[in-house]
């Protein structure tokens, strides 16, 4: 079991976000989590990260594992660096005022010296075509699609082995989401564990291999995306049947 997440507690201030959650992601896996908004899935993604003040949620109780240790009191840094975790963000906050490359080449400060970078970029840019042709426009000038396809090449440059990604999909026009979404499927069959919080369930689950159904900071439903995509609550309440 790569991550693990126990009785998860958690606040922001004196409001109760999660209240006591596990779920658990394996090595190689898609777990999605889908919920309405306001269910605690960006909680539960920044909750991981451990962000730090003022954005991170508090935690009150339950534990957070990877690969069997708890990581509750690892710096964000080290989340990062030594874990090999990163979040590429909803709203995906790149350097408008940097170009593609800048923003690419941020995300490997915390490398290890000689690593190699160039094979990195490489991957990045066999994955995402557009980012190569564009690596020297400002990020701002991008298209939407663009943007979430730099935001998550700048979480693969961190050298990360399991990829949390926040509403992905977010603003993007149809054949861009699917398009999106066949690179993360590309991605996974490479070998790298993904855990997704996506507002479009149908279109998450038809990705992810397990998921998680969040409604108000509890989980009220789990199981493999077949059988949540055949759950008539499911079905009814978020995928429109």
């Amino acid at each position: 079991m790569l991550l693990q997440v126990e009785n998860l507690e958690v606040k922001y201030g004196n409001i109760q976000a999660l209240h006591g959650i596990s779920f658990h992601v394996n090595e190689g896996e898609i777990v999605t989590l889908i919920g309405a908004n306001g269910a605690g899935k960006t909680t539960s993604l920044y909750t991981i990260a451990r962000l730090p003040p003022p954005e991170a949620p508090r935690i009150v109780g339950g534990d957070i594992k990877f690969q069997g240790k708890s990581i509750l009191k690892t710096r964000p840094s080290d989340v990062v660096k030594k874990l090999h975790l990163a979040l590429s963000p909803e709203g995906r906050r790149i350097f408008g005022n940097l170009s593609v490359m800048e923003n690419l080449k941020l995300a490997t400060y915390s490398r290890e010296k000689g690593a190699d970078l160039e094979s990195e970029y490489k991957r990045v840019f066999d994955l995402f075509p557009r980012l190569k042709e564009r690596r020297n426009q400002r990020s701002e000038s991008l298209s939407g699609g663009e943007q979430q396809m730099l935001a998550v090449g700048r979480a693969l440059m961190t050298g990360c082995k399991i990829l949390l990604l926040d509403e992905p999909s977010m603003g993007l026009a149809p054949v861009l989401k699917y398009e999106l979404f066949r690179k993360l499927k590309q991605l996974n069959e490479e070998g790298m564990t993904i855990l997704l919080v996506e507002q479009n369930a149908n279109l998450a689950l038809h990705l992810a291999h397990r998921g998680y159904v969040l409604d108000t900071g509890n989980i009220v439903a789990e199981g493999t995306s077949a059988e949540l995509l055949g759950n008539p609550e499911v079905k009814k309440a978020y995928l429109g049947g």
